[in-house]
């Protein structure tokens, strides 16, 4: 496993139980980020935190999440207090482009903001969004990004209108798959969308109880980590690429990907379990 340059401002919770939190904590400031695509900036830190959970063989799930009222405010507009740490100003929303021009900032954007944010989704582990409270900007891009994401009546979505930008890095792919186009362009126009009604869009797949939230959320990793891992993996990888495919695209996957699961430990233990009526034990190989 990569060795985890940490910092306060998100933490890296491993239970023992195979649950990996990440969580974002600057509580004061709704856990805004810190800086944009610099390699200490939240974002970059999450993509690098998620990479470390995807190679150590203990953690089984990831669930992204705030600490106290917040999710994720998104970039923090009002500049960061963390001392020697300087982000840059355009990532912030501060500058209306860099040095080079807009086409530069242009690039810098793609291979910068768009990139780390893209990776989240190539994790091959499950994630979970635990959306605790506000997840504004590209707060709200990190949780869809995730492949679940559970909510309560203190979640709220909202888009970039307040710095003036469109919905970027992510959220204009997904909340159209998720809600459907006219609900996207709803969301688009208004940039509000709360808690109950992101679970009735399909934005969020639970809605519950903010003080059962965390408990549901422990609930749902259970019931993940009791299936043999090589298959949420490759299930996961197969279903994430036939958004984006046809039929027989999709089919040549998986039948690909079946012959090589057959083959399996877990395969194997899965069928033994059955058999002899007792829990299996998977390796993950």
């Amino acid at each position: 496993m990569q060795q985890l340059e940490l910092v306060p401002y998100l933490l890296y919770e491993k239970e023992d139980n195979g649950i990996l939190w990440i969580k974002f904590n600057r509580p004061e400031k709704l856990n805004a980020a810190v800086g944009g695509a610099e390699r200490t900036g939240t974002l970059a830190k999450v993509g690098e935190y998620m990479r470390a959970a995807d190679d150590d063989p203990d953690v089984k799930v990831i669930v992204l999440t705030g600490v106290g009222r917040g999710f994720c405010a998104g970039a923090d507009v009002r500049g960061s207090d963390l001392g020697d740490f300087e982000p840059n100003d355009h990532y912030l929303g501060n500058a209306p482009y860099e040095a080079g021009g807009l086409d530069a900032t242009r690039q810098r954007f793609y291979y910068g903001l768009t990139k780390l944010m893209r990776d989240i989704s190539y994790v091959r582990k499950p994630t979970v969004a635990m959306v605790n409270g506000v997840a504004a900007g590209f707060g709200m891009d990190m949780a869809l990004q995730c492949d679940i994401r559970y909510g309560s009546e203190k979640t709220r979505f909202i888009a970039y209108q307040q710095v003036g930008q469109i919905i970027e890095n992510g959220g204009a792919y997904y909340l159209s798959r998720l809600a459907g186009l006219g609900r996207a362009l709803e969301f688009a126009f208004t940039g509000h969308l709360d808690g109950p009604t992101a679970a009735e869009w399909g934005v969020l797949n639970r809605l519950v109880p903010s003080d059962e939230l965390e408990e549901e959320v422990r609930a749902l990793c259970a019931r993940i980590m009791r299936n043999p891992p090589l298959v949420t993996w490759i299930n996961k990888r197969v279903i994430r690429a036939a958004m984006d495919s046809t039929l027989e695209t999709t089919a040549v996957l998986t039948s690909n990907a079946s012959p090589i699961l057959a083959t399996s430990e877990d395969a194997d233990e899965a069928r033994a379990a059955l058999r002899e009526r007792r829990d299996p034990d998977f390796a993950g190989r």
